[in-house]
């Protein structure tokens, strides 16, 4: 696709603008922003990745997972203020999720340790991990609201913390891994998935591109059931103070 192709793909960018005047919806500097940053983030991306892919250098690909990794982790903490060491435990969980997904896909020689299958594939796990991470933290800030009567009693009564939030932990997890799972049952009815899409667009094989995406939706989902547990686990005790109680900043209802 030539960049002129690409400047007439801003007629929809157009068609949203229009609407949001129209509607008076309030949103068109941010659509305008989104749009620029877009352009620019995927265009610089693209540069550097046309360079590691060509050097082949592993340290370059690494440091790429490394660079994903550290702006999801950025951007999930903002959904788990309050919370203390939220930033570090998002890092393992996400971490984990995706050295462990890709680590397998390379250990099992699906993919091989080249910088084109290893850095978008991390960057799917890692993009999907922190997804998870910022549904699980609002759920968990909401339901320990919604809970911290039932909390506190189960505290008085001589509970554990951790303990006490388990309920609190288990519907969380639950309610961050619901997208993933639903997208599942209705993915090649309701619509074709990108990897799939992508591939066929490419002139692949239909059934070669179903065999691809059936292998990123099952690592996605893995992803999710891991980056939920792990959350789960590091953050139930970070719901409390040093007494014991539940922390001020999730008993008030964010604004």
């Amino acid at each position: 696709m030539s960049f002129v192709s690409l400047g007439f793909t801003l007629a929809f960018v157009a068609l949203a603008l229009i609407v949001a005047v129209w509607r008076r919806l309030g949103i068109e500097r941010d659509l305008v922003i989104a749009v620029i940053r877009a352009t620019i983030q995927l265009l610089a991306v693209g540069y550097i990745l046309k360079f590691v892919f060509t050097a082949k250098t592993p340290v370059y690909t690494i440091l790429m997972v490394l660079l994903m990794i550290g702006v999801a982790v950025m951007n999930a903490k903002n959904r788990g203020q309050g919370l203390r060491g939220i930033w570090w435990r998002l890092a393992i969980a996400i971490t984990l999720t995706t050295v462990f997904t890709v680590g397998f896909l390379l250990i099992v020689h699906i993919i091989p340790w080249q910088p084109r299958y290893v850095i978008p594939l991390s960057g799917l796990m890692t993009g999907n991990s922190m997804v998870l991470s910022s549904l699980f933290l609002n759920r968990l800030a909401s339901e320990t609201r919604a809970r911290k009567e039932e909390i506190n009693v189960l505290l008085s009564l001589g509970a554990a913390p951790h303990q006490a939030a388990q309920h609190v932990v288990k519907h969380s997890i639950k309610a961050s891994m619901i997208p993933t799972i639903d997208t599942m049952k209705t993915i090649g009815l309701v619509q074709l998935p990108g990897i799939m899409t992508g591939l066929i667009l490419g002139g692949a094989d239909p059934i070669q591109a179903v065999r691809y995406q059936l292998l990123i939706i099952f690592a996605l989902l893995s992803a999710a059931a891991l980056t939920s547990v792990t959350l789960g686990i590091l953050t139930q005790d970070s719901l409390f103070n040093r007494h014991q109680q539940v922390i001020e900043s999730l008993q008030r209802k964010e604004a």
